[in-house]
């Protein structure tokens, strides 16, 4: 199976502790892009379902150990953008955005 380039962008509000969040994302294989603000890319030899699911539930873990306003997450695998997510805090996870806007 071919290698999925991974880009994330994070839109989040009132994180307490950036530095603690990318030491997280860092331990599960996700790096900064210099010069922006909660970008991140990472490499996948997973399918497409499972890069999902592990990119959700990582920045979902991520943003559990740190206080925050709110997040919106959207992410592309091999340049193909996917619906946004935004994290419910009443469910605490993200969850499909109702419109398919982008942030």
């Amino acid at each position: 199976m071919e290698k999925l380039d991974v880009l994330v962008l994070l839109d989040v509000s009132g994180l307490e502790d950036k530095e603690k969040f990318e030491k997280h994302l860092k331990k599960e294989g996700f790096h900064t892009v210099p010069d922006e603000a909660f970008v991140y890319t990472a490499e996948s030899s997973t399918t497409t379902f499972s890069t999902k699911a592990y990119i959700l539930e990582v920045f979902k873990k991520g943003l559990q150990k740190n206080t925050f306003l709110d997040a919106n997450l959207i992410f592309l695998l091999n340049e193909t953008p996917y619906p946004a997510y935004y994290y419910d805090k009443n469910s605490n996870d993200f969850e499909l955005s109702e419109s398919k806007e982008a942030i």
